[in-house]
């Protein structure tokens, strides 16, 4: 008898089970950062790595929906190529296969000691033990996570449990039957797998419901098949809604997912329909098992890549046939928003972006110092185009770290997104410095004036030494190199030292006549605007040596350096010798 009491049942059943795969999901994707840094940093355009590197993501983060969105998202911030992408989503659609293989635990049934201890409810009480151990009382983001997953995995168990035990009062009722014998219509069948799973977006979730009702005894293998077969199609709408507003590659990358599940489906039920009418094998009037669905589910998956894998060129034409190339080329998207669904990810993109921004705004300022002796439009114009660029940078990176900031990331990542935000802002005002000096050189021009010989060389002695902060800054960031970043702080002592002496000497000249006051105006404003990008470059520093010793007081750690440490003097000493300037008296 299946009443009112069993329907609240199964849909309490249900929500735990959706919420403990949620939360695992998410668990493993965060305790899995470096993991998936490496297998996708190991991506080459052969497609069979690809494959793998998709079961092996999937396989870690128990979802092919998040794969394929996180796939869309490489593509759209060109990351990936599509022609990349088709092995890693195929690749994708096996390695999802896992979670119906660790749900079939749940099958066991057995008087045996030993295999009663595989059930999942003898072993799920303990893990939720640990899981809330670890969440609760644990200050580790590791343990934390870890935590998670398990606490994620009972509570999934759990739900599949009470799902079992509140379907199997439909076992006794006809129409419930008659549903399934229904469901045996291959094409109805397909149609119901699809549709479920594009509800619930997660063919893993739709497997393990199919999985409970089979607990009935009602669902043949006739019926549990086709099912089967169109939850592939139906996990693909998570893709496509993510490919919306993006790249014409990156809604390619998300058709090749659709295509390749569609192709799949229909040549395999083409197949599965003949083989059932002409053998009638009597398996297939047989209650499938858990076990049994899990199998169904990796071996149709197994199959499609099979046909599909060396057809990957043929679904890369198809996908340009359904998004034809436009007449102007795309931009692509520097961080595309779906990365924020996988942390470490983010952070990685973010770190590249950075760098980027780094080595333009380094490059900016060292023109404009260029430009001091040999002006022309051309580096103008390109400096002005830097600092724009450096701006935009800025935007598009504060705005994306502060979002990936407030999501669930690990100590590690935090430290590095706090860096990131405090070194883009002296980034940009470095470009901003660089466009000064340019105003600067512009006005010297307009009016005619330059500066005398000596003054020539002493500029020329403090731009050296600001190139070469310059130049180390940008290699520590990039690097996040240590020993680099200590350096540049003695240089900047340096530089400030040599910007008052500069002043001083020319204030000397200006009492001799060699200089005028209209001069001395220029000459101040760019010995500010070098001063400055030093001052810019040992905050930058100091961002490296705070995330290294896992402290936000900067000004702390560099002072006790300067006090301190015997490197800074000897280094100090160095580059004042190296960046020597007589006084005047």
């Amino acid at each position: 008898m299946f009443d009112i009491f069993d329907v609240l049942a199964l849909i309490g059943g249900l929500c735990l089970f959706l919420f403990g795969m949620n939360i695992m999901g998410d668990g493993l994707e965060r305790r899995a950062g470096n993991s998936l840094k490496a297998l996708l940093g190991k991506l080459t355009g052969n497609k069979f790595t690809g494959f793998l590197t998709g079961m092996g993501v999937t396989a870690v983060i128990q979802s092919s929906s998040a794969t394929t969105v996180m796939v869309v998202g490489f593509v759209n911030s060109k990351l990936m190529t599509l022609k990349q992408s088709i092995g890693v989503i195929m690749g994708a659609n096996i390695g999802t296969t896992i979670t119906a293989w660790i749900l079939s635990l749940g099958g066991i049934a057995s008087d045996n000691v030993f295999m009663k201890l595989l059930k999942p409810t003898s072993f799920t009480p303990v893990l939720a033990l640990i899981g809330i151990a670890y969440t609760m009382f644990s200050k580790s983001s590791k343990r934390k996570d870890t935590g998670t997953i398990l606490l994620g995995f009972a509570t999934l168990m759990f739900g599949m449990d009470a799902m079992s035990d509140a379907v199997s009062g439909l076992a006794n009722v006809p129409e419930f039957r008659n549903l399934f014998l229904a469901f045996e219509n291959p094409i109805l069948g397909v149609l119901v797998g699809a549709v479920v799973t594009a509800i619930i977006q997660s063919s893993s979730a739709s497997v393990g419901i199919l999985q409970a009702l089979s607990a009935t005894g009602a669902v043949t293998y006739g019926a549990a098949i086709p099912i089967v077969m169109g939850q592939g199609i139906g996990t693909c709408v998570t893709a496509l809604l993510s490919s919306i507003g993006t790249t014409k590659n990156a809604k390619r990358a998300a058709l090749v997912h659709l295509s390749f599940n569609v192709i799949g489906t229909v040549l395999w039920l083409s197949v599965f329909s003949v083989l059932s009418h002409i053998f009638e094998p009597m398996i297939l009037n047989e209650s499938a098992s858990y076990l049994g669905i899990a199998v169904c589910h990796t071996g149709f998956k197994a199959l499609c890549a099979l046909v599909l894998l060396p057809a990957s060129e043929l679904l890369e034409k198809l996908a340009y046939k359904l998004v034809p190339e436009g007449k102007t080329p795309e931009k692509a998207v520097e961080l595309d928003e779906r990365l924020l669904a996988t942390p470490p990810i983010a952070v990685e993109q973010s770190c590249r972006l950075a760098a980027k921004m780094a080595a333009e705004a380094v490059e900016g300022f060292r023109l404009s110092i260029e430009a001091v002796e040999n002006y022309s439009a051309e580096t103008v114009k390109k400096i002005r185009k830097i600092e724009g660029d450096t701006d935009h940078y800025e935007d598009v990176l504060g705005t994306f770290l502060a979002k990936l900031g407030k999501s669930q990331i690990s100590d590690e990542d935090g430290i590095t997104v706090t860096k990131l935000l405090k070194a883009i802002g002296d980034f940009e005002r470095i470009s901003d410095h660089a466009v000064n000096v340019i105003e600067s050189i512009e006005e010297m021009r307009e009016k005619g004036i330059q500066f005398s010989p000596i003054a020539k060389q002493e500029l020329d002695v403090l731009c050296r030494a600001v190139d070469e902060t310059l130049v180390m800054t940008e290699s520590a960031f990039v690097g996040d190199d240590l020993s680099i970043a200590y350096n540049v702080e003695p240089l900047e002592q340096v530089i400030d030292n040599l910007k008052d002496l500069l002043r001083n000497n020319h204030i000397h000249r200006l009492k001799e006549g060699a200089c005028t006051v209209e001069t001395g105006f220029i000459w101040s404003d760019l010995l500010t605007n070098l001063e400055r990008v030093s001052d810019h470059c040992s905050n930058i520093a100091a961002g490296i040596i705070d995330a290294k010793a896992h402290t936000m007081n900067s000004h702390e750690v560099i002072n006790n350096f300067k006090k301190d440490s015997p490197l800074f003097a000897e280094k100090y000493e160095e580059y004042a010798e190296k960046y020597s300037i007589s006084q005047r008296s």
